[in-house]
């Protein structure tokens, strides 16, 4: 007799977990095979990454000027970077429903303090931003922006976010004394030599070094909030030289370290609505002015690309 046949039986599939609660059934978690536990254990983690921005966005534009010679409150700077990454990082959350944060780039802010900011004043500088973040919106609303991102190689999306990497990097070392502007005599060319004076010497430079060691350390043993970390350990570090080596005014570039007299204090707001549309182009003439724009979308564009892409590779 030939062997008898049997229907093939399907094993049950498992079924898909049912969501906890509201906020779970909002930004489905547990269909996306997560947990709240854990997205919150992530969002703890994600803020440690990030809260950086919080010290370096004030550094770096508080100690910029204007045209006038005007600076920045840092105080005011630090309520504005707070208040746009969270309200930006809700906006993706909850319209986007996406766990992605949102906070403002190194490489934007750079471009404002050094380029936008000696030619004009500050609302007028902020007005070039927003113009530039109105175009970036309008590039997402025509789904121009994704046709942009599509066409660009991978490879030149990458090599443009490290571009902006190492331009960052260049001004990190030029502002800790790592290196420093050799100019001829017509200040046209800028060659550069290690320390001062061609030698490395001096405690800030070792303190940036320790820090940029304890850094990559820390990036390298995936250690949550290794920036932060390490701007911690190194502010306090640089503190102890200070009061007991007593540095001359200046010796630590941007910023003199100091012990924070009122370490808890109400926000300051007010750099809210501190911004002039069209003033910058009365400063700088109207080409010069759509080519700022311009330099600041692309900074924009390409670094926020290269970012989502890198996240959207690890995820």
């Amino acid at each position: 007799m030939p062997p008898s046949a049997t229907a093939p039986v399907d094993s049950p599939q498992p079924s898909a977990p049912q969501p906890t609660g509201g906020v779970d059934r909002f930004f489905k978690i547990s269909e996306r095979g997560s947990t709240v536990g854990r997205e919150l254990r992530g969002g703890f983690a994600t803020f440690f990454a990030m809260a950086y921005i919080i010290v370096l966005n004030p550094i770096i534009l508080g100690s910029a000027k204007d045209m006038y010679g005007n600076q920045l409150d840092n105080g005011q700077l630090v309520t504005a970077t707070v208040l746009s990454a969270a309200f930006s990082t809700l906006l993706m959350g909850v319209i986007g429903n996406v766990p992605i944060a949102l906070a403002a780039g190194l490489g934007v802010n750079t471009v404002v303090a050094l380029q936008l900011a000696p030619r004009m004043s500050w609302p007028d500088a902020m007005g070039m931003v927003v113009l530039a973040g109105i175009v970036v919106m309008l590039l997402v609303a025509t789904g121009l922006r994704e046709r942009v991102m599509n066409a660009v190689p991978r490879s030149l999306r990458k090599g443009i976010a490290i571009g902006i990497g190492l331009f960052i990097l260049l001004i990190g070392l030029v502002d800790s004394g790592f290196v420093s502007r050799i100019p001829d005599a017509a200040m046209t060319t800028v060659p550069l030599q290690l320390g001062g004076d061609g030698h490395l010497t001096g405690w800030p430079i070792l303190v940036f070094v320790l820090g940029a060691l304890l850094t990559l350390a820390l990036i390298v043993r995936k250690v949550p909030g290794a920036i932060l970390i390490s701007i911690i350990a190194m502010t306090v570090v640089a503190l102890v030289i200070d009061a007991v080596a007593g540095l001359p005014e200046g010796a630590w570039g941007l910023t003199t370290p100091s012990w924070p007299g009122n370490p808890v204090s109400a926000p300051d707001f007010g750099l809210l609505g501190e911004v002039s549309l069209f003033g910058g182009f009365g400063k700088v003439g109207l080409l010069t002015g759509i080519l700022f724009v311009f330099t600041v979308l692309l900074s924009c564009f390409f670094d926020a690309m290269g970012t989502i892409l890198g996240v959207g590779d690890e995820a």
